[in-house]
């Protein structure tokens, strides 16, 4: 039987953008990395979102030690290793906060900012800081993005991480099956719709806010869409300039405009 080669999903790639984004930040130890849950701000730590940041910290373990058992080829069911939540210690769950508290102020970015962004140095994906709670239940930071060194001595840096090479494989895939498409693999410049788009998700592959959805596939397929639109647009608009030139040249312009030619002549009343 012939296995089936697996596709892209969700679980791939929200894995690769967020070890991706580790590369470009700080922490103070190696289990900081992983957050637990998402929120705006330190003060939405309470006691609900602990219960939840709990949760899901237990269904990550259970679905990584059943993932593990799978690989080692045993025949288990992902309910033989639940984990009760309950029993999690508070302090060992990491809160990600979305925060610019950490980002330099970039006075006159923006001629008229309307949000908290603009007025600090842009940065290529949403800031971050990552919380854990002390003996006391005091918020103590223990991560930072776009961060370069120890959390108190280090500085600010956007460009000393990178896109690990596994994001930028997944990224040349979507671009290649997409360019497969019936509606777009009959044009001939079918090659550089894919560079623009495997170019724009280079630039704006990280800026996927996992705060805000959990589906980074729609997000780079509506990205692709827009750059193939962009070429298929400009290249119709260059195919038009030609063709004038070519009809007041008294030469034949393209097939495409002789059909239009033809066809406004058979619609024109006699």
């Amino acid at each position: 039987m012939i296995k089936r080669k697996k596709y892209l999903n969700n679980r791939d790639l929200l894995k690769e953008i967020h070890l991706s984004k580790n590369t470009y930040s700080s922490f103070v130890n190696e289990n900081d990395d992983v957050y637990d849950i998402i929120l705006p701000n330190v003060e939405k730590i309470n006691i609900r979102t602990i219960a939840q940041a709990k949760r899901n910290q237990a269904d990550r373990l259970q679905k990584k030690a059943y993932e593990a058992a799978r690989a080692e080829g045993q025949k288990v069911k992902q309910a033989d290793f639940a984990v009760d939540w309950k029993k999690i210690d508070k302090q060992d769950v990491v809160f990600r906060i979305m925060t610019h508290d950490h980002i330099p102020l970039h006075p006159g970015r923006k001629k008229s900012p309307k949000t908290v962004a603009d007025h600090h140095v842009q940065c290529n994906f949403p800031p971050f800081q990552h919380f854990r709670l002390d003996e006391s239940d005091v918020a103590v930071c223990v991560g930072k993005s776009h961060w370069d060194g120890g959390l108190e001595n280090g500085n600010f840096s956007k460009a000393h991480g990178k896109t690990t090479n596994k994001l930028a494989r997944m990224y040349m895939k979507l671009c290649e099956r997409y360019g497969t498409r019936s509606n777009w693999r009959g044009y001939t410049y079918n090659d550089e719709m894919r560079s623009q788009a495997l170019l724009q998700l280079a630039q704006i592959g990280l800026q996927f806010d996992e705060s805000k959805s959990e589906n980074p596939f729609a997000y780079y397929t509506a990205a692709i869409t827009n750059s193939f639109t962009r070429v298929l647009n400009l290249e119709k608009k260059n195919q038009s300039i030609r063709d004038d030139i070519l009809e007041s040249a008294g030469l034949n312009p393209s097939y495409t405009r002789q059909t239009e030619n033809e066809l406004k002549k058979s619609s024109d009343p006699i």
